[in-house]
């Protein structure tokens, strides 16, 4: 490859990163081309992109928009195919569903993940990153955390008015 292609592909890898909060590197390689296909439209149904690149020019990529790939350890090396996504979790859920049980496919494999400028290295840190919550569960829980004293004041006030009625409607009745 001519060293004017290689800059080519890292400037569209580093715009790539740039546009995205977390990427994920797992190893694809050994599944056919149906399963592939298969995993490339789950990808782009859960507004994941994926890109199978090579370590070398990723590595670069990496280092020319300030992230230091020394952090991933072993991971940049065998194939990889990175999965691109806003969504912290997704690629991890996506992972999990796509190999499921392990009887029909066991790829693809986690290698690393870059979620919340944190790295994550490793298969045994998949289920870390599905519990990870997005950006807008987070919004939900705390607007939900917001909500309960004022529902609490209002279901007391509701029920301290049908005692009391109930009280006086007794009282009336004697």
């Amino acid at each position: 490859m001519k060293k004017e292609d290689k800059g080519i592909i890292i400037s569209q890898i580093e715009e790539t990163l740039k546009q995205y909060a977390c990427f994920y590197l797992t190893e694809a390689q050994g599944l056919n081309a149906e399963q592939t296909g298969d995993l490339r439209r789950k990808c782009a149904k859960q507004d994941i992109k994926m890109l199978v690149v090579k370590n070398s020019l990723l590595k670069r990529a990496l280092e020319n928009i300030g992230i230091d790939a020394s952090n991933f350890g072993d991971a940049l090396k065998l194939n990889t195919a990175v999965l691109f996504s806003n969504t912290g979790n997704a690629p991890a859920k996506l992972i999990k569903d796509f190999v499921g049980n392990g009887k029909i496919v066991s790829k693809p494999v986690l290698k690393a993940a870059y979620v919340e400028e944190c790295f994550y290295v490793g298969a045994n840190q998949l289920d870390a990153l599905i519990a990870i919550k997005s950006k807008n569960e987070l919004i939900g829980d705390i607007i939900g955390l917001l909500q309960s004293p004022t529902k609490n004041v209002i279901s007391a006030l509701q029920s301290g008015g049908n005692k009391l009625s109930g009280i006086v409607k007794t009282l009336s009745e004697r």
